[in-house]
C-alpha cells in the first residue's frame, strides 16, 4: 500500500502563487499515475489534476487549467502542484492520489484513485 504525505499548503493573497508536494512511498518497481483533488467546506471532492507515470499526459480541471501545473519526479517519489495566480475560490484542502499500481492512465473520477493523502489546507484571501 502506498502511503502519501502532502506539505506545502499555506494562506496565501489572492494573485499569489503557491506550491503543494504529495511525497509517496511502498511502491517500488511499480507505475501508477498520480492526482490532486480538493474539498472547500461543504462541497464534494473535485478533481484538479492528473498526471501519467512519466509525466508525458496530464490533465485539468477547466477551472484550474492555465493557472496550475502538477508534475512528477519519480526519482524523488514527489508529485508538485504549481499553483499561480490563485483565487479566493481555489481555498480547499488539497489532496493527492495515487492510481493503482501497474496502470499510468490518467483519470478524473476520484473512485479510480485506490491511496490518498491526509491533506493539506490551501486559503487564499481576498
Amino acid at each position: 500500500q502506498v502511503r502519501l504525505v502532502e506539505s506545502g499548503g499555506g494562506l496565501v493573497q489572492a494573485g499569489g502563487s503557491l506550491r503543494v508536494s504529495c511525497a509517496h512511498s511502498g511502491r517500488t518497481w511499480s507505475i501508477f499515475a498520480m492526482g490532486w483533488f480538493r474539498q472547500a467546506p461543504e462541497k464534494e471532492r473535485e478533481f484538479v489534476a492528473a498526471i501519467s507515470w512519466r509525466g508525458s499526459s496530464t490533465d485539468y480541471a477547466n477551472s484550474v487549467k492555465g493557472r496550475f501545473t502538477i508534475s512528477r519526479d519519480n526519482a524523488k517519489n514527489t508529485v508538485y502542484l504549481q499553483m499561480n495566480s490563485l483565487k479566493p475560490e481555489d481555498t480547499a484542502v488539497y489532496y493527492c492520489a495515487a492510481g493503482p499500481s501497474g496502470r499510468s492512465l490518467i483519470s478524473r473520477q476520484s473512485d479510480d484513485f485506490t491511496s490518498w493523502g491526509q491533506g493539506t489546507q490551501v486559503t487564499v484571501s481576498s
